[in-house]
């Protein structure tokens, strides 16, 4: 094996020499140091038509190691690729980008379509699914629990489903999901988020774009905030996008990234003002109901565990639990980005003693404060999903929190 791989380095750097040099850079982790780290290059000085054929290489000991990447296209078009494993503080590595001939490149992670929802699949696998159509609750339960513009299932990469909806004790519960509460509109209350007030809802409003590739998968939508007691014709009180793009990321399969931008924007001339509540925006996510008070852990970025995390702030959150992969545990790791409003940002932890122990993790930036929403503004809030089966320490969530907070330096 050992010789075969010696022959095909060989065959690369002859092939590299070959090829025509575009561009050479170096990626330096500097201070910090970053695990699954994707890296983007700007390319905006290349023709659209030398963009279509491109080979991109690491540079090691003078052999070149092919490396996967993805190009973004656009007024600023750009390189993706992932820094697989570890890069640790003071490494730097060497990249070569060369024309190449003209290939098919398989698109390994597809979304397709249907009625009711998009799913996401890599190499056939399933990955998660987005709600396009509205979602009614069980039989016999209220109809005003229906929605659409969520997330579930969410799948760990062994197959375990993570997310729930509807459960009894919260039918208004969605998977990944992020509606606001107390809001106020001059003097009238809506609540997106308890949809059994009939005060107010979020809807799947329109699908904006698909991206399928080699390395990620990613797609746009518009959501609708609408304000049930407004006449028909002027429901829509919040535009909201949703970005949604999920990395091939890690070298062994056990982990992949899924990064969720979120842009809000006021549909009314009037302000919203979102009251400081202990649920409501940011990212929701209600866990499996395999996960209990005995079966599941949260660690954040302070140390804070399950008993104390309720409330507290901060940069990235582990909630893990058991699971049948082979591994026995899955989990997430979320990420708050330092633009979002309120960073290091409040969480919402159920404490192990109510609803049975059950899970329920959000980062929540109108936990202390409130929010005031203007007309003609877009509000951004970022957020990264390091989904993983077997175990994340606190040291390799650091490190995943560099990689989305702290990029590093190209050369």
């Amino acid at each position: 094996m050992k010789k075969i791989q010696i022959v095909l380095l060989s065959f690369l750097s002859q092939f590299v020499v070959a090829q025509e040099e575009l561009h050479r850079f170096d990626v330096n982790a500097g201070d910090l140091s970053y695990i699954d780290c994707p890296v983007e290059v700007d390319l905006s000085t290349f023709s659209p038509e030398i963009l279509k054929n491109l080979a991109l290489f690491e540079e090691v000991k003078n052999n070149f190691i092919t490396v996967n990447f993805q190009i973004e296209p656009g007024d600023k078009p750009k390189m993706l690729f992932i820094i697989k494993g570890k890069f640790e503080k003071g490494e730097s590595k060497s990249y070569v980008i060369l024309k190449d001939a003209p290939k098919k490149r398989d698109k390994q992670i597809q979304i397709t379509r249907s009625a009711d929802e998009l799913t996401v699949t890599n190499g056939g696998r399933r990955i998660l699914c987005y709600r396009l159509s509205e979602k009614l609750p069980p039989e016999g339960i209220d109809p005003i629990y229906r929605r659409s513009g969520y997330i579930h299932p969410l799948y760990s990469p062994g197959g375990e489903r993570l997310t729930r909806i509807q459960p009894p004790d919260h039918y208004h519960h969605y998977g990944i999901w992020n509606p606001y509460t107390l809001t106020h509109i001059n003097d009238r209350e809506i609540d997106f988020w308890n949809l059994a007030k009939g005060e107010g809802t979020v809807r799947f409003a329109g699908l904006l774009s698909i991206t399928e590739g080699t390395l990620f998968g990613r797609f746009e939508v518009h959501q609708e905030h609408l304000d049930l007691k407004a006449p028909e014709f002027d429901r829509v009180v919040i535009n909201e996008t949703w970005d949604v793009r999920y990395w091939n990321a890690s070298k062994d399969g056990s982990r992949y990234t899924l990064d969720l931008d979120i842009h809000l924007k006021s549909a009314i001339e009037d302000t919203i003002f979102f009251d400081a509540y202990r649920y409501g925006g940011g990212i929701g996510f209600r866990a499996t109901e395999k996960w209990r008070k005995t079966t599941c852990t949260v660690l954040s970025s302070e140390g804070k565990h399950r008993e104390e995390a309720d409330g507290s702030r901060s940069k990235w959150c582990i909630v893990e639990g058991i699971s049948q992969v082979h591994e026995g545990r899955s989990g997430i790791l979320f990420l708050s980005h330092p633009s979002n409003r309120e960073h290091p940002e409040p969480m919402r932890v159920w404490p192990a003693d109510i609803h049975e122990g059950q899970m329920f993790f959000e980062f929540c930036p109108i936990r202390h404060k409130s929010w005031e929403i203007v007309y003609g503004v877009n509000y951004l809030l970022r957020y990264r999903m390091i989904v993983f089966d077997g175990k994340m320490t606190a040291e390799e969530a650091e490190m995943y929190w560099n990689s989305f907070a702290n990029p590093p330096d190209i050369l």
